[in-house]
């Protein structure tokens, strides 16, 4: 790395996040993403079944994986929700007040024992997990 101090990656999730939030913003087509990771991965394929992003596809680097997402324009804000609180699936409406702006879209991403998925597949499956992030 030249110049200034190497940046510390405090989560590879919320820069992933942050850079889709920022491309979108600025109406950008695509968004390069790295570093990747599994999460990152998992997380974006919850965006992509609800197609609030297009395709997305991983590229090998010399310095590990970045992933090329086609934006579609629909991501109003994602984030992160740090630390990562557990929930059980009874509290899960409350979480979904608190976090979207209307209980008729976004969704909230879990990581439970049963994998990653939105809000409302756990509650389906009646599982409870940890907090990732949100998007609507």
């Amino acid at each position: 790395k030249g110049g200034g101090g190497a940046m510390v990656r405090i989560s590879v999730l919320n820069d992933a996040l942050r850079s889709i939030v920022n491309a979108e913003r600025r109406g950008k087509r695509q968004v390069l993403i790295r570093p990747s990771s599994k999460v990152v991965v998992k997380f974006l394929q919850v965006m992509m079944k609800y197609g609030y992003i297009g395709e997305f596809e991983l590229v090998e680097t010399r310095c590990g994986q970045k992933i090329v997402v086609e934006l579609t324009g629909r991501v109003n804000k994602c984030g992160v929700i740090s630390p990562r609180y557990d929930v059980s699936h009874h509290e899960l409406e409350d979480w979904v007040g608190r976090l979207l702006p209307s209980r008729l879209f976004g969704k909230i991403v879990l990581t439970t024992n049963a994998g990653i998925m939105d809000h409302e597949e756990a509650r389906r499956k009646k599982v409870g997990g940890k907090i990732l992030g949100f998007f609507f």
